[in-house]
Order: C-alpha cells, then sequence, then structure tokens
C-alpha cells in the first residue's frame, strides 16, 4: 500500500472526490428506487408483479455477468471501468423521461432501462470494490467503508422523500431525470482522481482462460467457511428483504392507502436506521468483536420485519417506520463489518473475482427476490407476501447462527493459501 500517505488517506483530495461523486450518485439511487416504481404505478399504471420485475430486472444481469465481470475487472485498470459505467447509466436513465414528455414510453422501455443501468452497475460496484484499496491503506479501509456506507444510507434518507417532492411537483420521470444527472457528477469526480493504479494484469494473466479466471474466484470463496456462511446469508436474507421492498411502494400505496408524499416520509424516515448502523458499526466492532457484532447486528435485526406487514393506515404507519429504522441499523452496522473484512482478507490479485463471485449470489438473489415479491403479491396478496418474506428472514438468521462465525470473536486478517488448482494452457 506504498505511495498512499498524502494522497490517497481518508482526508485527502483523491478520496473526498471519489466520496463526492458516489454520494451524489447514491442519492441519485435513493430517489430512483421511489421513482422507478412510482412512474410504473402512476405514469403506466403496472400491475403489482410489474412492480417487483422492475427489482428483479435491475439486478438480473449479476445472474448473466457478475462472474466474468470480476474477471475483466482484474484484468483492466478499474476508473475507466467505472467511467464507462457512470456514463451508460447516465443515458438509459434519461431516456426514460424524455420518452416521457414526448409520450412513447412503454412498459418494456421502463424494463429495458432499469436492465441496462443494472448491466452497468455490476462493472461499476465490481471496480469500486476492488478501486478503494488503491485510494486507502489497510488501516483507513473501515474509516473508509462507513464513510461511503454513510453516504448510502443518507441518500436512502433523503432520496425517498426528495423523490416523493418530486413526484408530486413535476411528475413521477422528474425523479429518474435527477437520478440520470447524478451520474455525471459522479462521472465528473471520478475523471478528476489523480492517484495512479497499479498497472493491469500481467500479459500472460489476460491470456488465461476466462473460465479459468472465474473458477478461481468461486474457488476462494466457496472453500473458504467463513465468506460461503456469509454469501448463504445474504442470498437468503436479500430474497426476503427485496421481496419485501420491491412490492413496498405498492404496499404503502394501494394496501395501506398512503399518499404520495407520506411514502416519502415514511421511507425517509426508515433509512436512518441506515445512518445509525454506520455510527455504531465501528464501536459495536471494537466492543464485541467483527465476528461477533456481525452475529449481534443481523440476528437483532430479525424481529423487527415483524412491523412491516402489521403496519396500517394513519397511525398504523409507524409500523413500518420502526420496522425500516431496525432492519436498516442492523443490516448497515454488519454491512460496514464484512465489507472491510472482505478488502482484508482476500489477496489483492482476487478481489475482483471474489468480490463479483460474492456479489453474484447476494444480488442475484435480489432479482430472484424482486419476482417473488411481485408473484406472491399478485396471487396471494401484498400484505400476505410480507408476511412469507418475514419468514424467511428468519430463516436466514438460523443459517447464520448455525455457521462458524458465531464461534469466532473477530474476523481473520487474511486469508490461509489454498492448494493451487490444476493450471489450463495460455490462449494464444
Amino acid at each position: 500500500m506504498s505511495g498512499k500517505a498524502g494522497q490517497g488517506t481518508v482526508r485527502g483530495r483523491d478520496f473526498r472526490l471519489f466520496w463526492f461523486g458516489e454520494t451524489v450518485s447514491l442519492l441519485g439511487n435513493g430517489i430512483a428506487v421511489v421513482a422507478l416504481p412510482f412512474v410504473a404505478v402512476l405514469t403506466l399504471h403496472a400491475g403489482t408483479f410489474v412492480v417487483g420485475l422492475l427489482t428483479s430486472v435491475t439486478y438480473l444481469p449479476w445472474l448473466l455477468l457478475g462472474l466474468p465481470a470480476g474477471a475483466w475487472v482484474d484484468r483492466l485498470p478499474r476508473r475507466p471501468v467505472m467511467l464507462v459505467s457512470d456514463a451508460v447509466s447516465f443515458v438509459a436513465f434519461g431516456s426514460v423521461p424524455v420518452a416521457a414528455w414526448a409520450g412513447v414510453l412503454t412498459i418494456p422501455h421502463l424494463l429495458a432501462a432499469a436492465f441496462v443501468c443494472g448491466c452497468a452497475s455490476v462493472f461499476f460496484t465490481t471496480a469500486q470494490r476492488a478501486y478503494l484499496p488503491t485510494l486507502l491503506s489497510d488501516t483507513e479501509l473501515l474509516a473508509g467503508n462507513a464513510r461511503l456506507q454513510g453516504s448510502e444510507s443518507t441518500a436512502e434518507v433523503i432520496g425517498p422523500g426528495l423523490a416523493g417532492m418530486l413526484v408530486q411537483a413535476f411528475g413521477a420521470v422528474a425523479g429518474l431525470l435527477a437520478n440520470a444527472l447524478s451520474f455525471l457528477v459522479s462521472w465528473g469526480s471520478l475523471r478528476a482522481v489523480r492517484i495512479t493504479e497499479p498497472p493491469p494484469a500481467p500479459p500472460e494473466v489476460r491470456r488465461r482462460r476466462l473460465r479459468t479466471e472465474v473458477r478461481d474466484g468461486l474457488r476462494f470463496l466457496f472453500q473458504d467457511r467463513i465468506l460461503r456462511t456469509l454469501a448463504v446469508f445474504s442470498a437468503v436474507s436479500n430474497i426476503a428483504l427485496t421481496g419485501m421492498s420491491s412490492i413496498e411502494v405498492a404496499f404503502l400505496v394501494r394496501t395501506v392507502g398512503a399518499g404520495e408524499a407520506m411514502v416519502g416520509v415514511v421511507l425517509t424516515l426508515c433509512g436512518l436506521g441506515g445512518i445509525l448502523g454506520v455510527l455504531v458499526s465501528r464501536r459495536v466492532s471494537r466492543r464485541f468483536g467483527s465476528a461477533r457484532a456481525v452475529v449481534i447486528c443481523l440476528g437483532g435485526a430479525a424481529p423487527f420485519t415483524l412491523f412491516f406487514p402489521l403496519t396500517g393506515p394513519g397511525a398504523g404507519l409507524a409500523f413500518f417506520v420502526v420496522g425500516g429504522v431496525g432492519v436498516g441499523a442492523g443490516v448497515v452496522a454488519a454491512n460496514v463489518i464484512t465489507d472491510t473484512f472482505r478488502q482484508r482478507y482476500c489477496p489483492p490479485d482476487l478481489i475482483g473475482r471474489v468480490s463479483a463471485s460474492a456479489a453474484v449470489i447476494s444480488f442475484g438473489a435480489i432479482a430472484v427476490g424482486g419476482l417473488l415479491g411481485g408473484v406472491l403479491g399478485e396471487l396471494s396478496g401484498v400484505r400476505e407476501a410480507m408476511w412469507m418474506m418475514t419468514g424467511l428472514y428468519a430463516l436466514a438468521t438460523a443459517i447464520l447462527l448455525c455457521g462458524p462465525i458465531r464461534r469466532l470473536r473477530d474476523f481473520p486478517e487474511s486469508a490461509l493459501p489454498l492448494p493451487a488448482a490444476q493450471p489450463e494452457k495460455a490462449v494464444p
């Protein structure tokens, strides 16, 4: 990690630029999370299934591209990958309000835009996780991750309320225009970063078969008991939480009877849980140990999922807020700790592939959860679907509590090397 002092520290110019661009982009995403379902429900009058399908389509690219993306990112400079991803996202999201104002917006167009942005997100997220250790030293990663997670949580607080106001004042598609512009800001901030990345993989590595590269990342992930347990928990819990979040707008508007502005207020208050999680993550990690803190945070979040399906009109909306704050605090605090663990634990030449392998499982589960939430909401009712997802999250917590992490106080700092795989001939 040499060469970072004075330029890549948490207080350094390059990290501040990176952090600022990410914060603005995350705020745009926080708006889009609410604005996208609003466009489907209010502008295109879509049913619950289509609303859930939007979430599923956004994360489907992780199942299709996630594994090769990790190998490609390990072969390429990470910043150019992120710059191209920002540009593609700007064009895709910007096309929605243009089509709406021209009177030609359709559900297939909305789904296509969500899918294209999902593809760009695969490459951006994979590259970002591998790029952060270039900006920060090992001792600064926890603080850096906490700041980035804090930005995400703050965006989740401000974004929904801002989306509600934009929808009421300018129409549902205004939120997607704001999100498109946020990608321009992110692109400009990344473009201004000066720190030099390590050179890409040497030619002999770049000539290796792609499937060999992908297999190395998967092999490292699944042969490690800690990483494997976190991946399985993430998959099951993401199906449950996304199953609920994908239909939350339809639930609050159609089942509970809340207006657009009130939905924004409720989701804004829920986002306070994420900020709380960021604030307590380092303190909980120091007090109980990093591994034990993850078990405490994720296990403690489980009872709060019960509040979502209990939500009713008027004062009954408080149930949704309490559930959102409790779940958000636990999940975000655990994410800060586990992201830092992976960045320290994984070998530098494998971090892109291991991160992508874990993300394929995690975000692929989000695609399944979005589709499952929409299907169950359409077939059995939205409130009933909420109850089913609550039970599924309880199952995910049981998986975590039965794994090896519950016996640890702290996560290990580095992994033991795996036995070498059988070499393959290089591609000429």
